[in-house]
Protein backbone atom coordinates (compact mmCIF):
# COMPACT_ATOMS: atom_id res chain seq x y z
CA UNK A 1 0.00 0.00 0.00
CA UNK A 2 0.98 3.55 -1.36
CA UNK A 3 0.87 6.38 1.42
CA UNK A 4 -1.59 8.77 0.26
CA UNK A 5 -2.94 10.86 3.31
CA UNK A 6 -1.05 11.85 6.53
CA UNK A 7 -2.66 11.06 9.90
CA UNK A 8 -4.13 14.17 11.29
CA UNK A 9 -7.71 16.31 11.82
CA UNK A 10 -8.01 17.04 8.22
CA UNK A 11 -8.05 13.50 7.29
CA UNK A 12 -9.68 11.62 10.95
CA UNK A 13 -11.99 14.03 12.17
CA UNK A 14 -12.78 13.60 15.61
CA UNK A 15 -16.35 15.06 17.26
CA UNK A 16 -16.11 13.19 20.36
CA UNK A 17 -13.45 11.91 22.43
CA UNK A 18 -14.86 8.50 21.90
CA UNK A 19 -13.28 7.84 18.53
CA UNK A 20 -10.31 8.53 19.67
CA UNK A 21 -10.07 4.42 20.76
CA UNK A 22 -11.55 3.94 17.43
CA UNK A 23 -8.52 5.71 15.82
CA UNK A 24 -5.68 4.47 18.37
CA UNK A 25 -2.10 6.46 18.28
CA UNK A 26 -1.34 6.21 14.20
CA UNK A 27 -4.34 5.85 12.11
CA UNK A 28 -3.61 6.91 8.71
CA UNK A 29 -5.54 6.67 5.14
CA UNK A 30 -3.56 4.70 2.17
CA UNK A 31 -4.03 3.91 -1.76
CA UNK A 32 -4.55 -0.11 -1.63
CA UNK A 33 -5.05 0.12 -5.89
CA UNK A 34 -6.23 2.36 -8.43
CA UNK A 35 -9.34 0.04 -10.06
CA UNK A 36 -13.16 -0.04 -10.95
CA UNK A 37 -14.34 -0.57 -7.61
CA UNK A 38 -17.92 0.30 -6.90
CA UNK A 39 -19.98 -1.90 -4.70
CA UNK A 40 -20.03 -5.01 -2.46
CA UNK A 41 -16.14 -5.13 -0.69
CA UNK A 42 -15.94 -8.32 0.96
CA UNK A 43 -12.31 -9.35 2.58
CA UNK A 44 -11.26 -12.90 2.56
CA UNK A 45 -8.48 -14.04 5.31
CA UNK A 46 -7.04 -16.77 4.33
CA UNK A 47 -6.51 -15.77 0.69
CA UNK A 48 -5.39 -12.25 1.66
CA UNK A 49 -7.95 -10.95 -1.08
CA UNK A 50 -10.55 -8.61 -1.77
CA UNK A 51 -13.23 -8.90 -3.61
CA UNK A 52 -15.49 -6.38 -4.71
CA UNK A 53 -17.97 -5.49 -8.19
CA UNK A 54 -17.07 -3.05 -10.26
CA UNK A 55 -18.81 0.09 -11.51
CA UNK A 56 -22.34 -0.14 -13.47
CA UNK A 57 -21.59 0.28 -17.18
CA UNK A 58 -22.78 -1.39 -19.90
CA UNK A 59 -22.37 -4.74 -17.28
CA UNK A 60 -21.16 -5.39 -13.77
CA UNK A 61 -18.00 -7.85 -13.08
CA UNK A 62 -17.03 -9.27 -9.77
CA UNK A 63 -13.35 -8.79 -9.51
CA UNK A 64 -10.50 -10.19 -7.02
CA UNK A 65 -7.74 -8.13 -5.31
CA UNK A 66 -4.74 -9.90 -4.22
CA UNK A 67 -3.28 -7.35 -1.59
CA UNK A 68 -0.06 -9.50 -1.35
CA UNK A 69 1.04 -8.26 -5.24
CA UNK A 70 -1.67 -6.05 -6.29
CA UNK A 71 -2.86 -8.25 -8.90
CA UNK A 72 -6.45 -8.32 -9.87
CA UNK A 73 -8.62 -10.39 -11.80
CA UNK A 74 -11.82 -11.19 -12.88
CA UNK A 75 -14.30 -13.81 -10.89
CA UNK A 76 -17.65 -13.31 -13.11
CA UNK A 77 -17.48 -11.53 -15.78
CA UNK A 78 -21.28 -11.14 -16.63
CA UNK A 79 -22.68 -10.35 -13.12
CA UNK A 80 -26.29 -9.12 -13.98
CA UNK A 81 -25.97 -5.97 -12.26
CA UNK A 82 -24.21 -7.19 -9.02
CA UNK A 83 -24.27 -4.51 -6.35
CA UNK A 84 -23.63 -5.49 -2.47
CA UNK A 85 -22.17 -8.66 -1.46
CA UNK A 86 -21.17 -10.74 1.84
CA UNK A 87 -19.40 -13.87 3.24
CA UNK A 88 -21.53 -16.70 4.13
CA UNK A 89 -20.77 -19.50 6.95
CA UNK A 90 -18.78 -21.75 4.14
CA UNK A 91 -16.82 -19.02 2.35
CA UNK A 92 -19.15 -18.20 -0.45
CA UNK A 93 -19.89 -14.85 -1.71
CA UNK A 94 -23.41 -13.71 -1.00
CA UNK A 95 -24.35 -11.19 -4.02
CA UNK A 96 -27.38 -9.27 -4.53
CA UNK A 97 -27.85 -9.14 -8.73
CA UNK A 98 -29.81 -5.81 -9.13
CA UNK A 99 -31.15 -7.68 -12.70
CA UNK A 100 -32.19 -6.05 -16.15
CA UNK A 101 -34.84 -6.10 -18.40
CA UNK A 102 -34.02 -9.34 -19.58
CA UNK A 103 -32.77 -11.04 -16.31
CA UNK A 104 -34.22 -11.18 -12.62
CA UNK A 105 -33.13 -9.67 -9.93
CA UNK A 106 -32.35 -11.82 -7.07
CA UNK A 107 -29.61 -13.00 -4.16
CA UNK A 108 -27.39 -15.74 -5.76
CA UNK A 109 -24.02 -17.95 -3.69
CA UNK A 110 -21.04 -18.51 -5.64
CA UNK A 111 -18.33 -20.32 -4.45
CA UNK A 112 -15.12 -18.36 -6.02
CA UNK A 113 -12.61 -21.77 -5.34
CA UNK A 114 -14.91 -23.84 -7.62
CA UNK A 115 -17.07 -21.71 -9.77
CA UNK A 116 -20.23 -23.36 -8.37
CA UNK A 117 -23.23 -20.95 -8.46
CA UNK A 118 -26.68 -20.84 -7.26
CA UNK A 119 -30.15 -18.65 -6.94
CA UNK A 120 -30.70 -18.37 -3.32
CA UNK A 121 -34.07 -16.14 -3.89
CA UNK A 122 -35.53 -14.06 -6.73
CA UNK A 123 -38.81 -13.45 -5.91
CA UNK A 124 -41.44 -12.96 -2.78
CA UNK A 125 -44.77 -14.13 -2.59
CA UNK A 126 -44.60 -15.38 -6.04
CA UNK A 127 -43.80 -11.37 -7.32
CA UNK A 128 -40.04 -10.41 -8.43
CA UNK A 129 -37.91 -8.58 -6.49
CA UNK A 130 -36.99 -4.91 -7.44
CA UNK A 131 -33.17 -4.61 -7.21
CA UNK A 132 -31.16 -6.07 -3.90
CA UNK A 133 -29.00 -3.45 -3.13
CA UNK A 134 -26.63 -4.86 -0.20
CA UNK A 135 -26.34 -7.90 1.95
CA UNK A 136 -25.90 -9.11 5.21
CA UNK A 137 -25.29 -13.05 6.57
CA UNK A 138 -26.14 -13.87 10.22
CA UNK A 139 -24.32 -16.42 12.51
CA UNK A 140 -27.06 -18.63 12.20
CA UNK A 141 -26.68 -18.92 8.53
CA UNK A 142 -29.39 -16.32 7.73
CA UNK A 143 -29.58 -13.72 5.08
CA UNK A 144 -30.62 -10.00 5.17
CA UNK A 145 -31.24 -7.91 2.64
CA UNK A 146 -32.26 -4.70 1.36
CA UNK A 147 -34.31 -4.28 -2.03
CA UNK A 148 -34.95 -0.67 -3.12
CA UNK A 149 -36.23 -0.11 -6.78
CA UNK A 150 -33.53 1.93 -8.29
CA UNK A 151 -33.05 -0.39 -10.84
CA UNK A 152 -36.56 1.33 -12.33
CA UNK A 153 -35.46 4.65 -11.14
CA UNK A 154 -32.29 4.33 -13.02
CA UNK A 155 -33.80 2.61 -16.29
CA UNK A 156 -32.72 -1.19 -16.29
CA UNK A 157 -35.44 -2.70 -14.38
CA UNK A 158 -39.48 -2.85 -14.76
CA UNK A 159 -41.40 -1.23 -12.97
CA UNK A 160 -41.73 -2.41 -8.96
CA UNK A 161 -44.15 -5.64 -8.44
CA UNK A 162 -43.17 -4.97 -4.38
CA UNK A 163 -42.74 -2.28 -2.18
CA UNK A 164 -39.23 -1.12 -0.98
CA UNK A 165 -38.06 -3.36 1.49
CA UNK A 166 -35.67 -5.27 3.86
CA UNK A 167 -35.75 -8.83 3.45
CA UNK A 168 -34.88 -11.98 5.22
CA UNK A 169 -34.16 -15.18 3.90
CA UNK A 170 -33.73 -17.97 6.45
CA UNK A 171 -32.47 -21.65 5.66
CA UNK A 172 -33.61 -24.08 3.84
CA UNK A 173 -34.23 -20.45 1.67
CA UNK A 174 -37.94 -19.03 2.95
CA UNK A 175 -37.84 -15.38 1.78
CA UNK A 176 -39.92 -13.11 4.25
CA UNK A 177 -40.38 -9.24 4.28
CA UNK A 178 -39.22 -8.41 7.48
CA UNK A 179 -39.43 -4.17 7.30
CA UNK A 180 -41.48 -1.30 5.29
CA UNK A 181 -41.84 1.84 5.04
CA UNK A 182 -38.41 2.88 3.70
CA UNK A 183 -38.14 5.40 1.18
CA UNK A 184 -34.89 3.78 -0.13
CA UNK A 185 -33.10 0.88 2.15
CA UNK A 186 -29.72 0.75 1.31
CA UNK A 187 -27.09 -0.48 3.38
CA UNK A 188 -27.36 -3.01 6.27
CA UNK A 189 -25.74 -4.15 9.15
CA UNK A 190 -26.04 -6.22 12.27
CA UNK A 191 -24.64 -4.91 15.83
CA UNK A 192 -21.78 -7.74 16.82
CA UNK A 193 -24.29 -9.61 19.28
CA UNK A 194 -26.84 -9.40 16.36
CA UNK A 195 -29.30 -8.23 18.66
CA UNK A 196 -30.06 -5.10 16.64
CA UNK A 197 -30.18 -4.95 12.87
CA UNK A 198 -29.28 -1.28 11.08
CA UNK A 199 -30.43 -0.36 7.66
CA UNK A 200 -29.55 3.22 5.82
CA UNK A 201 -32.65 4.47 4.69
CA UNK A 202 -30.92 6.24 1.41
CA UNK A 203 -34.11 8.48 0.12
CA UNK A 204 -36.08 11.45 1.82
CA UNK A 205 -35.61 11.86 4.77
CA UNK A 206 -31.87 10.40 4.78
CA UNK A 207 -32.01 8.71 7.53
CA UNK A 208 -30.09 5.45 9.36
CA UNK A 209 -32.50 3.09 11.27
CA UNK A 210 -32.54 0.69 14.06
CA UNK A 211 -34.31 -2.43 14.66
CA UNK A 212 -34.65 -4.88 17.59
CA UNK A 213 -33.73 -8.82 16.04
CA UNK A 214 -36.58 -10.85 18.16
CA UNK A 215 -35.15 -14.30 18.38
CA UNK A 216 -37.32 -15.60 15.93
CA UNK A 217 -35.82 -13.39 13.40
CA UNK A 218 -38.66 -10.53 13.76
CA UNK A 219 -38.17 -6.86 13.92
CA UNK A 220 -39.40 -4.74 16.24
CA UNK A 221 -38.95 -1.04 18.04
CA UNK A 222 -37.99 1.14 15.02
CA UNK A 223 -36.25 3.73 15.34
CA UNK A 224 -34.31 6.88 13.77
CA UNK A 225 -30.15 6.91 15.23
CA UNK A 226 -29.11 9.56 13.06
CA UNK A 227 -30.18 12.08 10.07
CA UNK A 228 -27.25 11.61 7.19
CA UNK A 229 -26.16 13.73 4.50
CA UNK A 230 -27.78 14.26 1.16
CA UNK A 231 -27.45 11.00 -0.77
CA UNK A 232 -26.56 9.59 2.11
CA UNK A 233 -26.41 7.13 4.03
CA UNK A 234 -25.05 4.07 1.93
CA UNK A 235 -22.92 1.53 3.10
CA UNK A 236 -23.14 0.45 6.66
CA UNK A 237 -20.63 -1.32 8.98
CA UNK A 238 -19.89 -1.97 12.68
CA UNK A 239 -16.88 -2.91 14.65
CA UNK A 240 -16.23 -4.92 17.73
CA UNK A 241 -17.03 -2.06 20.28
CA UNK A 242 -20.81 -1.86 18.74
CA UNK A 243 -19.70 2.03 16.75
CA UNK A 244 -21.26 2.07 13.55
CA UNK A 245 -19.52 3.05 9.93
CA UNK A 246 -21.73 4.78 7.59
CA UNK A 247 -20.52 6.35 3.98
CA UNK A 248 -21.31 10.00 4.08
CA UNK A 249 -20.43 12.77 0.79
CA UNK A 250 -17.58 13.36 2.57
CA UNK A 251 -16.41 9.94 3.02
CA UNK A 252 -17.42 7.65 6.26
CA UNK A 253 -18.61 8.97 9.44
CA UNK A 254 -18.70 7.04 12.52
CA UNK A 255 -21.67 6.39 15.10
CA UNK A 256 -21.88 5.58 18.37
CA UNK A 257 -24.91 3.03 19.01
CA UNK A 258 -26.55 5.49 20.25
CA UNK A 259 -26.85 7.57 17.07
CA UNK A 260 -23.92 10.56 18.60
CA UNK A 261 -21.74 11.26 15.49
CA UNK A 262 -17.98 10.62 17.23
CA UNK A 263 -16.48 11.28 13.99
CA UNK A 264 -15.41 11.23 10.56
CA UNK A 265 -12.83 9.61 7.67
CA UNK A 266 -12.30 11.92 4.99
CA UNK A 267 -12.54 10.31 1.79
CA UNK A 268 -15.17 12.00 -0.84
CA UNK A 269 -16.48 9.44 -3.17
CA UNK A 270 -16.25 6.24 -0.55
CA UNK A 271 -18.98 4.18 -1.32
CA UNK A 272 -18.71 1.24 0.77
CA UNK A 273 -15.91 -0.58 2.81
CA UNK A 274 -14.92 -3.50 4.68
CA UNK A 275 -13.01 -4.50 7.68
CA UNK A 276 -10.10 -6.93 6.98
CA UNK A 277 -6.43 -7.47 7.30
CA UNK A 278 -4.70 -9.94 9.65
CA UNK A 279 -5.90 -8.26 12.82
CA UNK A 280 -9.19 -7.04 11.52
CA UNK A 281 -7.93 -3.30 11.78
CA UNK A 282 -7.79 -2.41 8.58
CA UNK A 283 -11.12 -0.83 6.24
CA UNK A 284 -11.15 -1.53 2.83
CA UNK A 285 -13.01 1.36 1.21
CA UNK A 286 -13.96 1.20 -2.55
CA UNK A 287 -14.37 4.14 -4.22
CA UNK A 288 -15.39 3.90 -7.98
CA UNK A 289 -12.03 4.62 -8.88
CA UNK A 290 -9.90 3.11 -6.52
CA UNK A 291 -9.76 1.09 -3.48
CA UNK A 292 -8.49 2.41 -0.49
CA UNK A 293 -7.03 1.42 3.44
CA UNK A 294 -8.14 3.20 6.60
CA UNK A 295 -5.52 1.82 9.27
CA UNK A 296 -7.42 1.90 12.78
CA UNK A 297 -7.18 0.83 16.33
CA UNK A 298 -10.69 -0.53 15.85
CA UNK A 299 -11.31 -4.15 14.61
CA UNK A 300 -14.29 -5.46 12.76
CA UNK A 301 -17.07 -6.92 14.60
Amino acid sequence: MTSAAVAGRTTFRVHDPRFEDALGADPRLELVAEVDAHEGPVYVANEDALYFTTVRRESVSIKRLALGDGSVSVVREQANQANGMALDLEGRLVICEQGTFAEPARISRLDPRTGRYEIVADAVDGLPLNSPNDVAVARDGSIWFTDPSYGYLQGFRPRPAVPDRVYRVHPPGRVEPAAGGFDKPNGLALSPDERILYVADNGAPHRLLAFDVGEDGRLSRRRRLAVGTPEHPDGLKVDSEGRIYASASAGIQVYAPDGALLGEIRLPGAVNFTFGGRDRNVLFVTADTAVWAAVLNAKGA
